[in-house]
């Protein structure tokens, strides 16, 4: 892995591309100070111009180098989470390209949590730009083969560090303007964030015009190919019993109803774990597999709504939209 890690260096300085696993989901990384560099991801992703990037950071960066305005509260969630799923959203420097903020006045900035990722951003001593390595919308990558099979040989180098360990994105705290705000939901939820600022966290965009635009926020994301429709749990076995009689081949993500006795070739069915971390942890993998089924319809049960499936339930929903699913039952 050491020669790996040397090569990803050299070829971020050169301007190419590089995948690399962090805690969350694999990273497509490009030296978040070189434009041309940075144009190439959005290139390979076929990702919006406007849409900004998160800037990854070894550890105990000076973060004034890469935002202007650094709040008490940043200094204090760096030092409870970082390294760690947590992203920043700082008031940003001018040295920093356009196209990695989208143009606007801000900036995310982390510190991932994963040894592989952490000793590629200490050797390369700087900043790398890098959202999810796949293709925009789609399902994010946790394992180094998914990156494979989205982007191919679009990626300089693929450096595989194995399962990611989390398996959602993180958690993105905005503490660009007041109250901090918390604009994705990830693993890190906002009762601890609060205990470590010790105000009030805010959840959600808001109405405000000015909210920063963050990377994964768009109503449709993280989706598969095939149409995903969200059911409630005690309408699972039913709705998978219709869309069955309909003529339909049907794959299953529930945690709990196991199937009946259907032909394999009518029904597949994921059985998910019942814990949100758990549940978080395979979410990706288990929408790509059931997506390889050529299946005409994923079915999902709907995870409970307390506060600790927040960020299972953001995903779950924005897949279903950007699926395509017409419909919601």
């Amino acid at each position: 892995m050491r020669n790996d890690i040397q090569k990803a260096v050299e070829l971020l300085r050169q301007g190419e591309l590089v995948a690399f696993p962090t805690e969350t989901v694999y990273g497509l990384g490009a030296d978040a100070l070189n434009a041309q560099a940075v144009a190439k991801i959005f290139a390979a992703k076929e990702r919006p111009p406007d849409h900004p990037l998160i800037v990854h950071l070894p550890l105990n960066s000076d973060l004034g180098r890469w935002a202007r305005e650094v709040p008490a509260a940043a200094d204090k969630l760096a030092f409870a989470f970082w390294p760690g799923p947590l992203t920043l959203i700082l008031k940003r420097q001018r040295r920093l390209p356009d196209i990695v903020t989208g143009g606007q006045d801000t900036v995310g900035l982390r510190v991932p949590d994963h040894p592989v990722a952490r000793e590629l951003l200490a050797h390369f001593a700087g900043g790398i730009a890098a959202p999810s390595a796949n293709r925009f919308g789609r399902i994010s990558p946790t394992t180094a083969e998914h990156v494979r099979q989205e982007l191919g040989d679009r990626v300089s180098l693929i450096l595989d560090g194995g399962p990611c360990s989390v398996g959602i994105e993180s958690t993105i705290v905005d503490l660009s303007r007041g109250l901090p705000r918390i604009l994705r939901p990830g693993a890190i939820g906002a009762a601890e964030i609060e205990e470590v600022v010790e105000v009030p966290v805010l959840t959600g965009p808001g109405d405000e015009e000015d909210t920063p635009r963050v990377s994964g926020s768009l109503p449709g994301h993280y989706a598969p190919r095939t149409p995903l429709i969200l059911v409630p749990a005690e309408r699972l076995a039913q709705e998978v019993a219709a869309r069955v009689s309909q003529g339909l081949r049907v794959a299953v993500l529930g945690r709990e109803i196991q199937p009946g006795t259907r032909a394999e070739h009518d029904l597949f069915w994921q059985r998910a774990l019942t814990a949100p971390a758990g549940y978080a942890h395979d979410l990706y993998a288990h929408l790509r597999a059931l997506d390889a089924t050529e299946a005409d319809l994923i079915l999902v049960e709907r995870p409970p709504e307390a506060e600790p499936w927040t960020a299972v339930n953001d995903r779950l929903i924005r897949a279903a939209l950007g699926s395509g699913a017409d419909e919601e039952t």
